[in-house]
């Protein structure tokens, strides 16, 4: 299984300090945002290489961090050649550069890079080799507000999604999509033809949303906390917290 790092964003709400620094190698205490993911993920025996897909402006950064950490997969930086918000290739298009550029014929763990987890990405990977099908994470989320801000979805008893919105005016439940997924080796020919089909390119969660009317997808419930680095304010409340 190959693991897959969405890293291309510019981040500017968190402003001076990564308008010339990726924000997931901003240190949160003595660790980067982007290490305490993998340092997670690299323990993991199913996963056998990571993959990280950086915008131009800061792929030199990413290379010369690569050469400052050591773990059990290989690492490789992929350049996805755009210079600003302007000419971003959104997440959909970056995964799609990984997957071929990579020649990728696996299943794939696909994370947003700006995030800490309190808890493991074992028992994800777990579930997908459970289901045997494409899975995404989902966690119950009360407030309106913040659902129409994400991806939502609707699950049947066995935790098959049968419906995926996003950023839903009126959401159909209370279990939000956060940019954690698995997909299977099955899927990649349909990954591969998305945007042939309308499939969104600018969130993560389009990919999802797409699949779910092509191919089988089920949800598992995060068993902790996720902590989205965003803004400044919820930067340093990470640092308060994780500092």
């Amino acid at each position: 299984m190959k693991n897959i790092v969405i890293a291309a964003g510019y981040a500017t709400r968190l402003y001076p300090l990564t308008e010339n620094f990726p924000k997931p190698l901003l240190k949160i205490g003595n660790s980067s945002i982007l290490e305490r993911m993998l340092d997670d993920i690299d323990r993991i025996s199913d996963i056998d290489e990571h993959i990280i897909v950086s915008n131009h402006k800061f792929a030199g950064i990413f290379e010369e961090w690569s050469k400052t950490v050591d773990y059990r997969c290989p690492l490789t930086i992929i350049d996805d050649g755009t210079t600003s918000n302007d000419n971003r290739l959104g997440a959909v298009r970056d995964l799609l550069l990984a997957i071929g550029q990579s020649e990728v014929d696996d299943h794939i763990l696909v994370v947003a890079a700006d995030n800490i987890l309190d808890f493991s990405f074992q028992g994800f990977v777990d579930f997908f080799k459970e289901k045997n099908t494409s899975v995404i994470m989902c966690h119950h989320e009360p407030e309106l507000r913040r659902l129409q801000r994400t991806g939502v979805i609707a699950v049947d008893e066995n935790m098959r999604v049968t419906l995926m919105q996003e950023k839903p005016e009126v959401p159909v439940s209370n279990w939000a999509v956060p940019p954690f997924y698995i997909y299977h080796r099955d899927d990649l020919p349909l990954i591969r033809d998305c945007m042939n089909h309308g499939c969104g390119f600018d969130a993560p969660g389009n990919l999802a949303h797409y699949l779910t009317d092509v191919t089988t997808i089920h949800a598992w419930q995060m068993p902790g906390s996720r902590y989205d680095i965003g803004s400044l304010d919820s930067y340093e409340e990470a640092q308060k917290r994780f500092g």
